[in-house]
């Protein structure tokens, strides 16, 4: 895709102490690339410590619009994920979808709240 296509967002969280990724970052990040069109997730990342835990959280979420909104890949977490970080991918998805709100091409296409 040409880069007017696509949109980077990241959101942030702090995560709780005694983790392997707390030692290498103070907060966890969610990043993710969208179909500026669509809001659909094509690729994302995360700041946890090891290589599956980020690949899992990819394809967790890969092909999720957020136009339908954040709950969704919450729960998919609440569901799916069990670990020390959990509350704080939640947290950091919050944020990312708040940074997504906030984008103008959201804002003109009606955004799910």
């Amino acid at each position: 895709m040409s880069n007017n296509k696509v949109i980077f967002i990241a959101g942030h969280s702090r995560l709780p102490e005694g983790m392997a990724a707390q030692s290498m970052f103070q907060t966890l990040t969610v990043t993710a690339e969208l179909d500026r069109n669509y809001g659909v997730i094509l690729e994302c990342s995360c700041t946890l410590a090891t290589e599956h835990g980020r690949d899992f959280i990819n394809h967790l979420f890969r092909g999720y619009s957020l136009r339908q909104g954040i709950d969704e890949p919450i729960k998919k977490i609440e569901l799916n994920y069990s670990g020390k970080a959990k509350n704080a991918i939640i947290a950091a998805l919050k944020d990312l979808y708040a940074q997504y709100k906030t984008l103008p091409s959201v804002k003109n296409n009606g955004g799910a709240n």
